[in-house]
């Protein structure tokens, strides 16, 4: 039988207009800080990958690519929501449920739902 193999992204970039609200941000949806200086934090997601920001005086898009996937996102809506963390509502789909928030920086970050039933696995 053949196994799967371990793959995974290294890391991700952020551009961010305020480099302590973000990450302030990222700390509080519960990304684990790993390393930070005035030009550039790290944060790492579950899994072991990297986000990586660095602080610009504007966005060229504020629209994230990158999404985030949660297990339970009434958990996290009510997270963000109560530390008013702008959301739009949830949008309930056939895959995934859907909401989006702008953190502290400019970026609109897409969050979805999981549809994987067994996260040990992962």
């Amino acid at each position: 039988m053949a196994t799967r193999p371990e793959i995974w992204i290294g890391h991700v970039d952020l551009r961010t207009t305020n480099l302590k609200g973000s990450t302030k941000f990222l700390e509080d949806v519960g990304l684990r800080h790993v390393f930070a200086n005035e030009e550039m934090v790290i944060v790492e997601l579950r899994g072991g990958t990297h986000l990586i920001m660095f602080e610009r005086d504007e966005l060229e898009n504020p629209e994230s690519y990158f999404d985030f996937m949660v297990e339970d996102i009434d958990v996290m809506y009510s997270r963000l929501d109560k530390l008013s963390y702008p959301v739009t509502d949830i949008e309930r789909g056939e895959i995934h449920d859907t909401f989006y928030v702008r953190e502290p920086g400019g970026n609109r970050i897409r969050v979805n739902s999981s549809h994987v039933d067994d996260h040990a696995a992962v």
